[in-house]
């Protein structure tokens, strides 16, 4: 380990070393992309960037609502949730300016010989990108989140019972730079801190819907992406309670309005440029290389083989309703927002893909290595397209069949993926189609408002 002050200390640790505070903020991902953490003490958190710290395993072992499952193999009451190992990465060093500038970092699972924590999330996604780096690439990407803002607290969401939620601005009202000036605070909080925070927002407008936003991360390196994706959502989250605001990212909200998409952009480098732009190819291909064909057609191909790492909730596939703006096919277009997957081209810097099939609701480390193993897969074996683009809403895409409506149905397709193993492998595809079945037998057993509107006098 290198001394205090020593010149090869990771500058991240030199940071703290130097600074007054007396505690350092933690957080690791847990399936649903909920971030679990906790404040260490200063003395406690350099002993952590050195050799870990333990953390209950039991973040892999529970859902959303801290319920834990039934029916998992590697963690669970049958192991006692032991404390698993966490390390920090120091490269994700930050500041939170809305809590007195603590000190912040992210960590990942990694097992007692240092190799990586099968089921961690971030692990996952790095498992991915070492496929990319085996053949010479780099990806990059963006995500773009949509969400709903309510006027509600946690206490006071708690004493609705979950039922009428207060919209932070009434009617449909996109772009409208009158609402964004009515919550000129918020608007504003979200644009500047989270760009102290190291989450830069290339752009932040309202979006068609009661208080809906949409915000667009400046793009990155794609580790780096997804982890400002998962903080941004968090970020939105705490920042909204200053202002009495409560942020949604749940993929539906009221079958009244759209849903909210959670897209992803994709570029692939060869480290000196953007190799999905090809200007030599024909009119045809409107500068989309043959690599990056090969890559849209893994994605189009393996789209149902990795559904529930995108849509993951049994909310997910109320968002998948034909004409409500989610893409219910896997479809692609140039240009084409009705499209599942959009491309993007027409020169080397902008040329990308827009995988518009995940809603806002996903843990962004899952679902960004959902789409760049299925588009992986389609450079590995240099897939080419098989269907024309589709143009206007949908044309072209009649005899494609559309998306299952239910998770249990996409966890059976995920489960048998053979190509999901490859990328993923056996325990994280296993563990998660466990924790994904689980969800779907608590909607089962649960009783909604809309069944005791249906059945309870009239039945």
């Amino acid at each position: 380990m290198a001394t205090r002050n020593s010149p090869s200390e990771h500058p991240a640790l030199a940071a703290v070393r130097a600074s007054n505070t007396g505690k350092v903020k933690v957080a690791v991902s847990d399936i649903d992309g909920v971030l679990r953490g906790k404040l260490l003490h200063r003395d406690k958190f350099f002993g952590a960037a050195e050799s870990g710290f333990g953390f209950c395993d039991v973040v892999f072992g529970w859902d959303s609502g801290d319920q834990c499952y039934d029916n998992t193999e590697v963690t669970g009451w049958q192991h006692g949730f032991p404390d698993a190992l966490a390390r920090i990465d120091l490269n994700t060093a930050r500041h939170v300016p809305w809590d007195d500038g603590v000190p912040f970092f992210l960590g990942e699972f990694i097992n007692a010989d240092g190799t990586p924590f099968p089921v961690c999330p971030r692990q996952i996604l790095k498992r991915v990108l070492k496929r990319a780096e085996a053949l010479g690439l780099q990806v990059m990407a963006g995500m773009e989140f949509e969400w709903f803002n309510f006027l509600e607290t946690p206490q006071s969401w708690a004493d609705k019972k979950g039922v009428g939620p207060t919209n932070l601005t009434p009617g449909m009202f996109g772009y409208s730079l009158l609402r964004m000036n009515g919550n000129r605070e918020f608007f504003n909080a979200l644009m500047d801190q989270m760009a102290a925070f190291n989450v830069p927002i290339e752009g932040l407008h309202t979006e068609t819907g009661p208080g809906v936003y949409e915000a667009a991360i400046a793009f990155s390196e794609a580790l780096e992406q997804a982890d400002r994706a998962i903080l941004f959502k968090t970020g939105a989250k705490e920042i909204g309670q200053r202002f009495g605001i409560m942020p949604s990212f749940m993929a539906k909200w009221s079958r009244d309005y759209p849903g909210c998409s959670g897209h992803i952009h994709q570029s692939l480098s060869d480290g000196k440029q953007n190799v999905f732009f090809d200007a030599n190819r024909g009119k045809s291909s409107k500068g989309m290389s043959q690599l990056f064909e090969s890559y849209l057609a893994g994605q189009v191909q393996c789209l149902m083989e990795f559904a529930p790492m995108f849509w993951p909730t049994i909310n997910s596939y109320k968002r998948l309703v034909d004409g409500f703006w989610a893409p219910v096919k896997p479809t692609w277009g140039f240009d084409n927002r009705t499209a599942s997957f959009r491309v993007i081209s027409g020169s080397p810097k902008s040329t990308r893909l827009e995988t518009r099939c995940p809603g806002a609701d996903v843990n962004p480390y899952l679902a960004m290595a959902a789409v760049i193993a299925a588009g992986l897969h389609g450079v590995e074996k240099e897939l080419k397209l098989t269907a024309p683009p589709i143009t206007g809403t949908n044309q072209g895409a009649e005899h494609i069949p559309r998306a299952p409506r239910s998770l249990m149905d996409t966890t059976q397709i995920f489960k048998r993926s053979e190509v999901a193993r490859d990328f993923l492998g056996d325990t994280f595809v296993d563990h998660f189609a466990a924790t994904r079945e689980w969800e779907y037998r608590q909607w089962q057993d649960g009783v909604t408002d809309w069944e005791l509107k249906r059945y309870f006098e009239i039945i």
